[in-house]
């Protein structure tokens, strides 16, 4: 990636010169079936983007409870496309029609309507877990039918799709805007890509600009892109058998709580049950070269990747039970 970032034929991708921009765009709207695409720097950009696209102010968003737009997107979208999000909480953290069609509402004298509806597959927050073709098919039926926009935040969408053994096309048909990043599990250093209709991309391009994100000689990223687009996915399926590796391994040490089979693709969360706080366990790790985080007041996340081998898994997996089980006994 680095040679192809040296390499790159660049322009100013504002005035749509970027041959390499250009090329990825293309590229990104072929895979998925689309008539165009949008490169933007982040998947946060990128997500605001469709959710303003889809929405009038004063809408209502629907989401599940622990979507990314919701904790970790500075609530952008009440600022920029002026609408609240109608949360959904369950169990596994992705949304089916059952959860959505209750808290649909139509325009009235004192109740925001819905404007869209958003999905994120693969749910990061609910461990990285998967929501079916035919869940997400007849969400995107029922929100057809009700003249609402449809927005998947398809982050790790590749990851989703290689553990059904699905293409991203035929996975997200139904949706009126996916965003996918080219980094996470694809491996380019910067970049996300949006997903659409030729007319919602035109618009999506000056919605880009707004918020800041129009790049001059932009290609030097979209060469790592295209690298992560084209190649990148034909390599996921190790890091889902990784994870998989460390889910078994912490299901086996006394003081952590994680079932694996609800570890279904790269995201490995689990909760700890004993009397220390993830903080503590997360420093620990780190003094020993291994990186994770903490979510909330007793959770961890663990992600694979590529620059993370079947080697280096195994021994985070005895890192982790030795520590483990040295703050359980501190604590006795």
């Amino acid at each position: 990636m680095r040679a192809a970032m040296a390499a790159a034929e660049v322009g100013d991708d504002v005035y749509g010169e970027d041959p390499t921009i250009n090329l990825l765009e293309r590229r990104a709207a072929e895979v998925f079936g689309r008539e165009a695409a949008l490169f933007v720097p982040t998947g946060t950009m990128g997500n605001q983007i469709a959710l303003r696209l889809l929405t009038q102010p004063g809408q209502e968003i629907i989401c599940e409870s622990r979507a990314h737009i919701l904790d970790w997107e500075m609530a952008t979208v009440a600022v920029f496309s002026g609408c609240l999000l109608r949360t959904v909480a369950t169990e596994s953290g992705t949304l089916t029609w059952r959860d959505i069609e209750p808290v649909i509402y139509g325009r009235g004298n004192f109740r925001a309507a819905t404007g869209a509806i958003e999905l994120e597959n693969t749910a990061n927050l609910a461990g990285g877990r998967i929501t079916p073709l035919a869940v997400m098919d007849e969400i995107c039926a029922n929100a057809k039918e009700r003249k609402l926009g449809v927005h998947l935040d398809g982050a790790r969408i590749f990851n989703a799709a290689t553990a059904l053994g699905i293409d991203v096309k035929t996975l997200t048909r139904g949706f009126d805007t996916v965003m996918f990043c080219l980094s996470k599990g694809l491996c380019a250093p910067v970049g996300s890509m949006l997903v659409g209709s030729g007319e919602m991309m035109d618009q999506a391009r000056i919605y880009r600009k707004a918020l800041g994100g129009g790049m001059r000689q932009a290609g030097i990223l979209a060469a790592a892109g295209l690298i992560a687009l084209e190649q990148m996915p034909a390599r996921l399926h190790q890091d889902h058998s990784n994870a998989q590796l460390l889910a078994e391994a912490l299901s086996n040490i006394e003081g952590v709580s994680i079932d694996p089979s609800t570890v279904e693709t790269n995201i490995v969360i689990f909760r700890i049950t004993g009397a220390y706080s993830p903080a503590d366990l997360v420093a620990r790790l780190k003094a020993r070269g291994i990186l994770a985080s903490t979510l909330g007041p007793s959770s961890i996340r663990l992600v694979t990747h590529h620059d993370v081998s079947r080697a280096d898994c195994v021994t985070a997996a005895e890192a982790l039970t030795e520590e483990v089980e040295a703050l359980s006994a501190a604590r006795v």
